[in-house]
């Protein structure tokens, strides 16, 4: 109810209405533009190919929302965006000149947000080139060369706009603009895994206990989730009082918070990435030998492929846990920055030791941190393959 309460409260505030109704227009136009068909397509043939257990379909499918099954200007969503960034970043720590671009403030990341947006629209024309002349070129009611670069134009326009579309949000609503985007699309598939869900227990093919304890399962879930991303290891630091002049300076206590979650769903994206590369490729030639070994053995609908893929889905994420932490927290600069400040950990040192005790303290609660990641990611794979729930949703979703 306090939430419901605070909503009335900031739809009370004229400029926080505005950005709130300019958000959920935003949204609606993404839904409206989810289910305009890409012309060209004949459907019956695009409906004959979703039809059936189909890992690669599926997975795509529910990374867009829906658009990719029905073939809609939305058809790649945003993954191309989130890619283009998630190279960024890695070229931020690992190139000099763009790290030294990242450093110079507000200008520097314009930047590095315009040459994001050029490999974004660069990736979405390769992946639209792979949908129009390999995954979908015997829908397409004509192959000539006008009508496949339609469909290739469409197809990264869609994406370009989608892109355009989460930086009006960021810029004139609510929120991080891709990030809603993405759980708009989540939220769309919704009403289908429930219409689902209820038909495959009018057949029989699942019971209400099942059902009963998924949802159970679910709620702990998602309880446990706002739990570890809420936890924080607190290192309390004690400024010593010195003189400068006529005031004197220090003497109070502090913290410095370490949080058990301290690289976000970062890990879980950048693993998500490197394990559909094999599957992105696929597109190109759906039915050759490396697509067909690649749904059987690195698809997460695959048999024994969702196993492999569990493992390295596990591998990955704890990998990039440590990776992204050890960047974004430094315990040498933050050990250098308490004792420049007149700052120690009680009972610890200054200088070398307090350096051994942050990265202790930091690789411990990384490990957790790294843990959940991990098991959230794996939960929605196990699920599916142990339930028989179509579970339409992801590590990142969660």
């Amino acid at each position: 109810m306090s939430g419901f309460k605070t909503l009335g409260k900031a739809w009370k505030v004229p400029d926080i209405r505005r950005k709130m109704v300019f958000t959920l227009l935003m949204l609606l136009v993404f839904r409206i533009g989810s289910n305009i068909p890409i012309p060209g397509i004949n459907r019956e043939i695009l409906a004959n190919m979703f039809q059936g257990d189909n890992s690669l379909f599926s997975l795509f499918d529910m990374f867009s929302g829906g658009a990719f099954s029905n073939m809609t200007i939305f058809a790649l969503s945003i993954t191309p965006y989130i890619t283009a960034s998630i190279i960024f970043q890695l070229l931020t720590i690992s190139i000099p000149a763009i790290e030294r671009l990242a450093k110079e403030g507000m200008e520097g990341r314009k930047k590095i947000a315009q040459y994001t947006r050029y490999l974004t629209v660069v990736l979405a024309f390769i992946q639209a080139i792979g949908l129009a002349l390999g995954l979908f070129k015997k829908a397409l009611v004509s192959t000539d060369f006008f009508s496949v670069t339609v469909v290739i134009l469409v197809l990264s326009a869609g994406t370009a706009f989608l892109m355009w579309l989460g930086e009006q949000i960021n810029q004139y609503g609510l929120g991080n603009g891709i990030s809603l985007i993405i759980f708009g699309g989540i939220i769309a598939r919704l009403p289908y895994g429930i219409r689902e869900t209820l038909l495959k227990y009018k057949e029989g093919t699942i019971s209400s206990m099942t059902i009963i304890l998924f949802v159970l399962f679910a709620v702990v879930v998602i309880i446990g989730i706002i739990q570890i991303q809420q936890g924080q290891r607190r290192i309390p630091v004690q400024y010593a009082k010195r003189v400068v002049g006529r005031k004197m300076y220090g003497g109070q206590s502090t913290h410095i918070p370490i949080k058990v979650n301290q690289a976000g769903v970062i890990p879980v994206i950048f693993a998500i990435s490197l394990l559909h590369f094999p599957l992105t490729l696929t597109m190109f030639s759906p039915n050759s030998g490396f697509s067909l070994f690649v749904n059987k053995w690195m698809s997460p609908y695959g048999s024994p492929g969702a196993w492999i893929y569990a493992l390295l889905n596990i591998m990955l994420i704890m990998f990039f846990t440590y990776f992204y932490t050890a960047v974004t927290f430094n315990p040498v600069e933050v050990s250098d920055n308490m004792r420049a400040n007149g700052g120690f950990i009680p009972g610890i040192r200054p200088g070398k030791y307090t350096t051994e005790y942050l990265t202790k303290v930091m690789t411990r609660v990384t490990f957790v941190g790294a843990v959940f990641l991990a098991v959230i990611a794996t939960i929605p794979t196990l699920v599916t393959h142990f339930t028989g729930l179509n579970v339409h949703f992801g590590g990142t979703s969660l």
